[in-house]
């Protein structure tokens, strides 16, 4: 029996990281880019990525905050339905099988059809992250947040960056709200192992051997193409 149907049969919650696990690659960067070149109009603001870059080289700065500045420097001040015109596009593009590991989606449909909850959890902004969610059939996303100010973007985080410690507080809030539900996590990076350890089944995809150094016994190690 394989270690993805072994975890369907034992869980209750099914907890998706997205970027890399999901998803063949990033998806902020490509957002971004995607947005910047349909919109040249927004190019003389590019130049805050600089200093934006550099204070989280230097300093080591908060991912959170560098998010936040490359999304206000890219789309802030942008009208909603300017944003959501390409967010649809990116959703669509995004969400072909091309762009999402194979795996990914069996291991999705596995949970669904044993009658798993499917939870997304990705650090991704809330921009487009939910609708991929739904795309995919998702019950429930937790992601990133950002703020809007009067129906335009104003790109600061309304919520903690999801990631790191964050997800174990994500993780642990799911497991209150369902107790008794046995957590079945999937994730791909550094990022992710703290709360694949906490999950009942941790599941890391496509590790390089550095991490599947670093991943603990208790973590599945799993290889998507």
């Amino acid at each position: 029996m394989s270690a993805t149907r072994a975890a369907v049969m034992a869980g209750s919650i099914a907890l998706f990281d997205l970027d890399g696990t999901i998803t063949r690659q990033d998806t902020l960067l490509p957002y971004l880019v995607g947005f910047a070149l349909r919109h040249p109009r927004r190019w003389p603001h590019l130049w805050r990525i600089v200093p934006a870059l550099l204070e989280y080289l230097l300093r080591g700065a908060d991912r959170g905050r560098l998010k936040s500045r490359m999304i206000r420097a890219v789309m802030g001040g942008e009208p909603r339905a300017t944003i959501e015109v390409w967010t649809e596009r990116f959703v669509q593009r995004i969400t072909q099988r091309a762009a999402l590991h194979p795996q990914a989606l069996l291991a999705i449909e596995a949970h669904r059809n044993a009658g798993d909850r499917l939870v997304l959890l990705s650090a991704s902004p809330d921009l487009y992250v939910p609708r991929i969610g739904a795309a995919l059939g998702f019950e429930r996303v937790i992601c990133t947040e950002v703020r809007w100010q009067n129906g335009r973007l104003d790109g600061s985080l309304a919520t903690p960056n999801r990631r790191d410690r964050e997800k174990v507080r994500c993780l642990e809030r799911l497991r209150a709200e369902f107790a008794g539900a046995t957590i079945v996590a999937y994730g791909n990076s550094a990022a992710d192992l703290a709360h694949l350890e906490l999950a009942d089944r941790g599941m890391l995809v496509n590790a390089g051997r550095s991490l599947r150094r670093r991943a603990g016994p208790r973590i599945t190690l799993l290889r998507w193409h």
